[in-house]
């Protein structure tokens, strides 16, 4: 196996170059069997039973859970080996924020196993063995991330490349095997409501995989089954984040990094007030619209359109609020003269790539209902809302984008050397600005203390040539005095108006924060008005519209939880 060690040259960087060229192939073959079993299942192909599926995602969960252990037991064994490490991989509050995730994880694992029991007569055994095998692998992975996800790997690195790579694709399964259910769920209550809407042309055929057995615990079953619809989010979000992080260690193998010094950026809620205060109203408010949207949407045709609207019109408000910040801490960051930071970064490029991304999800959507709009006969009243609040998603996620990703590469600002020399020379010329003398000033005697007398350390002749130039000195110190203190007001002015931008640039961010967590909700937990709407699949069709939105729609919802967690990094940043 290769050992990382030395520069990197022409016939040590192919061997290199081709593990992860052959790695990737190999990830996506993985990749792209376990995504069409996962469609033939969906669309009840012959011979593809759900059975199938499991137990190939349960093998890949396995041989993970191998690779993984075989890591941590050679790092245990190397533990005293000094390792590169990515400072800018696997922040703090990214482990936090997916150890979260994989604890509701978790329950939904043991509501799968409870549900297992319940219909354990006509269910398959996979569907009992791969909860349980999930359960282990999440709690593992999860480890795993926390103490290794900065690892910059040195040794056995094909292996290693293999291992990490076979990591990422089992997680993009997994988050396309929770997005399928999830969304096969959805779209079933989907069809019970369009009727309501007055859309009986629409032909309702449910795509139903319930047991064919009666339940033990009638109460409980109830219990695990809707439960389990609910905690979806949570696990997909789980593992589109472990994908992430193991994808940044994936790129980080043999990769040389220079050695320098990592500022900490400790998230602080001082001086961010307002943008939380507004950010928590936007919050609550779309909480309060989620459940009135699902408590209406498919009661009466009525009730589903006063509900259609009132979520467009919220959402209308909150885009404009989100445009109107964004806009702002542009033009702050045009008034400022900061350079970019261009290094190579796994961590920042992957960020970056992932905002454009899965914007293209949300985007998407929003020009097939601008189309619909445009093109559709009839339009009721409701569906005029949804023009503007598609143009807004556009444009907003637009705006966010730059802001995001230009405040990623924006270099770090740095305790200002101005201060310190400053500081030194004020002491040195006598100015009523200094507040303690520099080391050497004290040990060369000559700093002065605010009565203005000079302490003489050393006796003798050193300090009598010093008290006969005083008289001749006293003169053009007072007017050095003068100028310097100008200088230093001048100075002082300019940090305050810097520390004015920062103070908003952190609440806009804190703000924008909220505002993605808040949007985030309401497509995870199924207030989606792309389905409720109607309009679209009148115009491109049933069928045709539901897989756009299908495709879309996980990406969208993803887009918002990885704008919340770039935003909070820029928070902690600025």
């Amino acid at each position: 196996m290769e050992k990382g060690s030395g520069s990197p040259s022409v016939g040590g960087s192919y061997p290199q170059k081709n593990a992860e060229i052959l790695s990737s192939q190999y990830g996506i073959n993985l990749f792209l069997a376990g995504l069409l079993l996962t469609f033939a299942w969906a669309v009840h192909a012959v011979g593809i039973s759900k059975s199938h599926l499991l137990s190939y995602l349960i093998t890949l969960m396995l041989i993970q859970l191998l690779w993984m252990l075989w890591y941590l037991g050679r790092s245990c064994t190397q533990r005293r080996l000094i390792r590169d490490k990515d400072t800018h991989a696997g922040a703090r509050w990214l482990k936090c924020g997916i150890t979260l995730f994989a604890v509701i994880t978790l329950i939904l694992d043991s509501f799968k196993i409870g549900y297992y029991i319940d219909f354990s007569k006509c269910l398959s055994p996979t569907e009992g063995i791969f909860p349980v095998t999930h359960a282990v692998h999440t709690i593992l992975q999860v480890y795993f991330l926390w103490c290794h996800a900065k690892d910059i790997i040195q040794s056995f690195k094909t292996l290693e490349r293999f291992g990490v790579i076979h990591s990422v694709f089992t997680n993009l399964l997994l988050w396309t095997n929770g997005v399928l259910t999830e969304s096969k769920h959805q779209l079933n209550e989907h069809k019970e409501r369009l009727i309501t809407l007055g859309f009986g042309n629409i032909t309702i055929v449910l795509d139903d995989h319930a047991p064919q057995c009666n339940c033990t615990t009638t109460t409980l079953c109830s219990i695990f089954s809707q439960g389990i619809y609910y905690l979806y989010p949570f696990n997909i979000e789980y593992h589109i984040l472990a994908s992430t992080m193991l994808y940044v260690l994936w790129k980080n193998i043999g990769r040389k990094v220079e050695h320098h010094q990592q500022h900490k950026t400790p998230f602080k809620f001082h001086g961010i007030t307002v943008g939380m205060i507004f950010g928590l109203v936007v919050l609550t408010s779309t909480i309060a619209i989620v459940v009135v949207y699902l408590i209406q949407i498919g009661r009466s045709k009525i009730k589903s359109e006063l509900a259609l609207t009132m979520f467009y019109l919220h959402a209308i408000f909150v885009l404009v609020l989100m445009c109107t910040a964004g806009i702002v801490a542009l033009l702050i960051y045009r008034l400022e003269d900061r350079s970019l930071d261009n290094s190579k970064n796994p961590a920042r490029k992957l960020d970056a790539e992932l905002l454009v991304g899965t914007a293209a999800g949300s985007w998407l959507l929003s020009w097939g209902s601008i189309l619909a709009i445009i093109c559709a006969q009839a339009h009721p009243k409701y569906t005029w809302y949804n023009l503007p609040y598609s143009i807004l998603v556009i444009i907003e996620k637009y705006i966010q984008n730059l802001f995001i990703i230009e405040s990623i590469h924006r270099e770090q600002e740095k305790v200002n050397d101005d201060i310190k020399t400053l500081r030194i020379v004020t002491i040195s010329r006598g100015s009523t600005l200094s507040l303690t003398p520099s080391y050497k000033e004290i040990y060369n005697g000559r700093a002065a203390p605010e009565s203005g007398e000079v302490p003489c350390l050393f006796k003798g002749s050193v300090c009598g040539r010093e008290n006969d130039r005083g008289a001749k000195e006293e003169t053009s110190q007072d007017k050095s005095s003068v100028m310097h203190s100008a200088s230093d007001i001048s100075f002082y002015s300019r940090n305050s108006v810097t520390n004015n931008k920062r103070r908003i640039l952190k609440n806009i961010a804190a703000f924008l924060f909220l505002c993605n967590l808040s949007l985030w909700i309401p497509p995870a937990f199924g207030c989606r008005p792309e389905y409720d709407n109607g309009l679209e699949e009148i115009v491109f069709g049933f069928e045709p519209w539901i897989i756009v939105v299908n495709l879309a729609m996980p990406f969208s919802i993803f887009y918002r939880m990885h704008s919340a967690a770039s935003l909070f990094e820029v928070n902690c940043k600025t």
